[in-house]
């Protein structure tokens, strides 16, 4: 079937002069609402993407050597897991301008944001592998499993913001992203609960396409049946271009589509949730677990950031009931070495 095609320095954590002119637009908006998904193309500067794809190709062998044919799973191998060595990934999971964009999604302010999510992954054109689990053709799922304890609640509700970075165009490269855009409430891809796919239900985990359809086919015929109907026929190829930024939710159906042949991308994934939804889950080790590092690179970044940006990774707030004038000066004692500004804190306090 044709594809349908829809359209290593410090960090400087200051908040961008041109934050109000780069917001989302209401289409935007509009489509991650309604439809599940947007790609919002120009939002990131070029010049940080481009510093972390540099510190990617550093790390990662290149396509066609024998080092690469190991590389068809997910993540970095926590090389790029949040805090990164890479600064440039730092930046990007704590920029202003993506920060601001999810919380308009959201509909709440950044203080309201967590982050659960952050690494950068290679995907390799590798060809075909005969291993169920293997990640060149994926079959399509939603998110919501591996991320959260629960189901998503209902669709005017969501709790989280799912992201794609992308450091390649597509015409060098391939490996789109499919999505199958929500029309409405009585849409038949969106039944309610979201369980026909493999992993949810009692249903083994299968990620490649053809395995994971020939099992469905076995031992879930009508879901099977609906799956061809439904989701694989409908769906839409996110064209991306370097920079290109796909944001979607974790109720959303969407695959990973194969890479050109010996071709490399390399894409930034990140996951937002709202603040207090305790049942989704932080993908990697928890940011404290970093503060032992060596490099301290952690306490660093949490005295350099905005008040924003650590209330992202679950530091306080102003005015939360956490801050009294002992637990502020213990705080400011912990992070002082590092220049930590505690100002904004006192100031709510007093």
């Amino acid at each position: 079937m044709p594809e349908k095609i829809m359209g290593k320095s410090a960090i400087n954590f200051a908040h961008s002069e041109a934050l109000e002119e780069h917001r989302l637009g209401r289409a935007h908006i509009a489509s991650w609402r309604d439809n599940g998904f947007a790609l919002v193309h120009d939002l990131l500067p070029d010049t940080l993407l481009q510093s972390l794809k540099e510190d990617a190709l550093g790390f990662y062998p290149a396509p066609g050597t024998e080092a690469a044919t190991h590389f068809n799973n997910f993540g970095s191998g926590q090389k790029f897991v949040f805090p990164a060595e890479s600064a440039a990934c730092n930046a990007v999971t704590l920029h202003p301008l993506l920060l601001q964009a999810v919380a308009d999604l959201l509909g709440v302010s950044t203080f309201e944001l967590r982050l659960t999510q952050s690494d950068l992954w290679p995907k390799y054109g590798n060809g075909d592998s005969d291993d169920a689990l293997d990640n060149t053709d994926q079959r399509i799922h939603c998110d919501y499993p591996n991320h959260s304890l629960v189901h998503p609640p209902a669709w005017e509700n969501p709790e989280a913001v799912e992201i794609i970075i992308y450091l390649n165009d597509y015409d060098e490269c391939e490996g789109a992203t499919a999505v199958v855009p929500r029309t409405g409430p009585d849409d038949p891809a969106y039944p309610w609960p979201i369980i026909q796919t493999p992993g949810v239900a009692g249903l083994d985990y299968v990620n490649d396409r053809d395995k994971a359809e020939a099992y469905m086919a076995e031992h879930n015929p009508d879901a099977a049946n609906f799956r061809q109907q439904h989701l694989y026929a409908r769906e839409l190829v996110a064209r991306y271009q370097f920079g290109s930024v796909l944001f979607y939710r974790h109720d959303t159906w969407h695959r990973g589509r194969p890479v050109k042949a010996q071709a490399l991308r390399l894409v930034h994934n990140l996951t937002f949730t709202k603040v207090g939804c305790d049942w989704l889950n932080v993908l990697h080790p928890g940011w404290s677990w970093s503060m032992y590092r060596r490099d301290k690179l952690m306490e660093k970044l949490v005295a350099e950031a905005t008040v924003e940006q650590r209330s992202v990774l679950g530091f306080p707030p102003p005015g939360h009931n956490y801050w009294t004038p002992e637990t502020l000066l213990a705080v400011e004692a912990r992070y002082h070495a590092f220049g930590i500004d505690m100002s904004p804190y006192r100031a709510a306090l007093s």
